[in-house]
């Protein structure tokens, strides 16, 4: 994760500013889940894969062997550690939902002064994009955590459902620039706690900020939930860029 800002805050501030970012990013989570609905037609992925997935067509696909093979070497690259998954992939792989899914971007913030105390950070303006199905990230962590049973099956569905869009806009760059359009920015992080997972997300170019630690750690042991999400600076806003604007402008330079 890029650093993120820090300001200190009173309880008064905390709870205006926490209220105030639950509903943006309310709205925001909306408007992301309704664009990529609109968008879903363009990531079928068996217009990415063709027979190389299961799908009542199963027709041929230009480029989906070079896609396929893509996948493969990005699935071998992860699926050992933590997963514990074979290497290689079988063709036709199970069919893969047509339905883009988006969860909220976490990362973990340390406490290493009060031992192994972790408190999970969530972002309001960044979202995990991957395909439905039976196994999300909170499902697969909780597996390579050893609080549910490990189910391979779905453990490998969920790696092929979260490594797909990424292949998707390697292939079809037009779709990134499109969601940039939109005012998206379109990046591939890799989540450490799942082995490198390299995952598609789309962030909203708002700026957030965390209080100081001791404020985190204040508010985590009152509610009882060792999670905290980043609060939106009101002020950037207004500050928010337009890549179009910024287009025309350059061409007038």
């Amino acid at each position: 994760m890029e650093k993120i800002n820090r300001k200190k805050l009173d309880n008064g501030q905390f709870l205006e500013l926490r209220q105030s970012t639950e509903k943006v990013a309310a709205a925001l989570s909306k408007r992301l889940s309704s664009h990529l609905e609109v968008l879903r037609p363009l990531f079928i992925p068996r217009k990415l894969l063709g027979s190389y997935v299961k799908s009542a067509g199963m027709e041929e696909v230009s480029g989906a062997e070079k896609a396929f093979a893509t996948l493969q070497e990005r699935y071998a690259a992860v699926c050992e550690r933590p997963f514990g998954l074979s290497r290689k992939l079988h063709p036709p792989l199970l069919p893969i939902s047509n339905h883009l899914e988006i969860t909220p971007l976490q990362y973990r913030l340390n406490f290493p002064e009060l031992g192994e105390k972790q408190v999970t950070i969530l972002s309001p303006t960044q979202w995990v994009v991957s395909y439905g199905g039976e196994c999300p990230l909170d499902r697969l962590r909780a597996m390579v955590m050893g609080k549910e049973t490990r189910q391979p099956q779905d453990m490998q569905q969920a790696l092929l459902n979260h490594l797909i869009p990424g292949i998707f806009l390697t292939f079809h760059p037009a779709l990134g620039r499109l969601l940039a359009d939109l005012r998206y920015q379109v990046e591939t992080r890799e989540l450490a706690d799942l082995g490198g997972l390299p995952v598609v997300t789309l962030k909203i170019p708002l700026e957030t900020f965390l209080p100081p630690d001791d404020f985190i750690l204040q508010i985590t042991q009152l509610s009882g939930i060792p999670a905290f999400q980043e609060i939106i600076n009101s002020e950037a806003i207004e500050k928010i860029p337009d890549p179009l604007q910024k287009t025309l402008r350059d061409l007038q330079a």
